[in-house]
């Protein structure tokens, strides 16, 4: 059981490192497919990448209810460190989460699980931050989409393999949708839900 004394710690300095945490993300969303470096230092349970982390401390708190997948569930220190630091509600069932986590992305539900937003409030949907093995090598993904000047190519090791064809969903569900970040230690990549596959070397 892990007490409050053994939950580790987040940021060193909240305001400057949600700041600069947040400039990354946003960045990663304007340019979608381009690697992004999160620089500032955070504390993290080891099973949750810096990245991960990071992105949890800046954007989630008690209006963003939180699905964690089964890998980051059999840590139990986890949804206390969000709790802890963040207040997000753990919720089991997917389709009413702001954010889903997820360690193991192989066995992540079906993307109709979460919320796809409304047209009123495209907002309110989902977005998943889902921890990969690389985002520097593996397979080709070729992108195009807002943001992207003609096409962006990302080398990355994903999971599940098929995620570009899941995200085929978006198309029809424009202005709604599922936005992914991509983690890997410190660095992080956007998918947002406007952005479209154009090839694949996988």
């Amino acid at each position: 059981m892990t007490t409050v004394a053994e939950v580790p710690a987040g940021f060193a300095d909240k305001v400057l490192s949600a700041q600069s945490t947040f400039r990354s993300v946003m960045d990663a969303m304007a340019r979608p497919g381009s690697v992004q470096r999160i620089t500032v230092p955070v504390g993290t349970p080891d099973e949750m990448m810096s990245g991960t982390a990071a992105i949890a401390l800046t954007l989630f708190d008690h209006d963003t209810p939180i699905w964690l997948d089964a890998a980051m569930s059999a840590a139990p220190v986890i949804a206390k460190w969000l709790k802890f630091h963040t207040s997000a509600p753990v919720v089991a069932d997917s389709s009413i989460a702001s954010f889903a986590l997820a360690g193991d992305p192989r066995n992540l539900p079906p993307l109709d699980r979460f919320a796809f937003g409304s047209n009123e409030y495209p907002d309110r949907s989902a977005t998943l931050i889902l921890q990969a093995e690389s985002l520097t090598q593996g397979p080709a993904f070729e992108m195009k989409g807002p943001g992207v000047d003609g096409t962006a190519v990302l080398q990355a090791m994903l999971q599940p393999r098929d995620l570009f064809l899941r995200l085929t969903i978006n198309e029809a569900l424009f202005p709604r949708g599922i936005d992914v970040v991509l983690v890997h230690d410190n660095s992080i990549v956007a998918i947002p839900r406007t952005t479209r596959l154009v090839a694949s070397g996988a």
